[in-house]
Parts: structure tokens; C-alpha cells; sequence
């Protein structure tokens, strides 16, 4: 059997542990090809990234992700949903299994914070917290990373201006 096939199974018993466990929570899963997806609802994240660290074997967190879902226009910004999605590349070692968990988050909403279960997530949270302004509620200091303190805005946002502001950027 060719490892990829026998991975996309061991994945498939992810996503049926995963629906077992947090039922309407799992709102979509998808295979891509460097692994798979799980969209889920952000009220569970943190016991979603509790049950794949220990009962799972996914015991590391490679990365943290924002995007900036505004639709923008002729007109100006428009809203589509919540603005912003946050993804957690999980991976498993050894083994080499690969994760996403995809959360989407309205702007203004608070998202639990990774790090309680990931050490890994404080500057990743904190960048993402400068860049977007997504805040992570539990976070243990979560401050600005790059930016001074009284810069004004987040520059990764797609409404932040071009031209930058007054005060730099």
C-alpha cells in the first residue's frame, strides 16, 4: 500500500476520533495535500488542541496562522462572516503526520489562546495580536511584538492604508 493511502486513513481516524469527541463542533474537514484540514468551531479549540496533543500523538505546534477574510471593494470593505481566520499547523513526532485546525474568529471576538497547551504559541499568538489584532484570551502577555506599544492600527489588516499612517508605516 502506498504511504500516501495509508495516511489519508490514519487522518480518517483523526477525523472520526474528532467528531466522536466534539460532535457539531467539527464544522468541515477536507484532505489537502500536505495534510488535513478541520474546520471547527472556536468555542472548542482549546479542548480540540487538548485531545490531539494527548490522546492523538500531535505534539507539536509548527505554526499559527491569521488571514484577513475582508472582502474589499470599489464601495470599500464589505462584510463576508467573520473576518478572520486563524490556523494551527499541528505535526506529530515522530511519525510525520500533518494537521490544521481552522478557526474563524469575528473581529473584536476573543479566540482561546493556544499557548496553555503549546508553549509554542506565545510569539506566534503575539504576532498575530500586532499584525491583525486578534486577541488571544489567555494569553500570558499578550503585547505587541514588533511594533511599539502606541503604534495605532494592525498593518496586515486589508483595510490598513497603503501610504501607512502618520506615525510610521
Amino acid at each position: 500500500m502506498p504511504a500516501a493511502a495509508a495516511d489519508d486513513r490514519r487522518l480518517g481516524d483523526v477525523v472520526e476520533a474528532l467528531r466522536e469527541r466534539f460532535g457539531e463542533a467539527v464544522l468541515a474537514t477536507s484532505l489537502e495535500k500536505d495534510g488535513l484540514v478541520v474546520k471547527l468551531s472556536p468555542a472548542r479549540l482549546r479542548q480540540a488542541l487538548v485531545f490531539l496533543k494527548e490522546e492523538q500523538g500531535f505534539n507539536a505546534l509548527q505554526d499559527i496562522i491569521a488571514v484577513d477574510r475582508l472582502k474589499t471593494g470599489p464601495a470599500g470593505p464589505e462584510p463576508a462572516g467573520p473576518r478572520f481566520e486563524i490556523l494551527y499547523q499541528l505535526g506529530q513526532i515522530p511519525g510525520g503526520r500533518r494537521l490544521r485546525l481552522s478557526v474563524e474568529a469575528a473581529e473584536g471576538r476573543d479566540i482561546d489562546s493556544a499557548q496553555p497547551v503549546f508553549k509554542s504559541a506565545d510569539w506566534a499568538e503575539r504576532e498575530a495580536f500586532d499584525m491583525f489584532g486578534i486577541r488571544f484570551a489567555g494569553h500570558p502577555e499578550l503585547r505587541r511584538i514588533y511594533l511599539p506599544d502606541d503604534f495605532e492600527g494592525f498593518p496586515l489588516r486589508k483595510d490598513f492604508p497603503l501610504e501607512g499612517t502618520k506615525r510610521g508605516l
